[in-house]
């Protein structure tokens, strides 16, 4: 596995998880494309749109992807890094867990990330999120 990548690859998403907009600024490109199958059909553009998630999580007590309040955190499954010179793409399945007082519940997606290194800094410059959950294309 690419460490550089891996750690980078971290500091990302746990700037997005304790929404904090200045990591994320430092770890996204302004140009990010993202497709997120729970919110739209169709593309995304740029940072204002995980801007508002995030400030409206911090104000809510949530953190990105958790079902409720509560405790959480994330894991990657099935990480695969491929690196290619100044670019390099991260998949995985990504759960989150949360404590809820009922016990512990996970989420979870599968996401490819997509990271270019401009200026001598990596930024990731594409998401693509899919469901988790078996065929059909409809949940069950």
């Amino acid at each position: 596995m690419d460490q550089e990548i891996h750690e980078f690859l971290l500091k990302h998403l746990s700037g997005i998880m304790n929404n904090d907009i200045p990591s994320y600024h430092e770890t996204t490109a302004e140009d990010l494309t993202l497709y997120e199958w729970w919110v739209t059909p169709h593309r995304l553009d740029g940072l204002p749109f995980h801007e508002f998630m995030m400030t409206s999580n911090a104000s809510r007590g949530t953190v990105f992807g958790a079902q409720e309040k509560g405790e959480s955190r994330f894991d990657l499954s099935n990480l695969l890094i491929q690196r290619y010179g100044d670019t390099a793409i991260a998949s995985y399945t990504l759960l989150i867990s949360t404590l809820v007082p009922e016990g512990v519940k996970t989420a979870a997606h599968n996401e490819s990330r997509v990271m270019v290194k401009l200026g001598g800094k990596w930024k990731i410059v594409h998401v693509h999120k899919s469901p988790a959950y078996a065929a059909p294309h409809l949940q069950p």
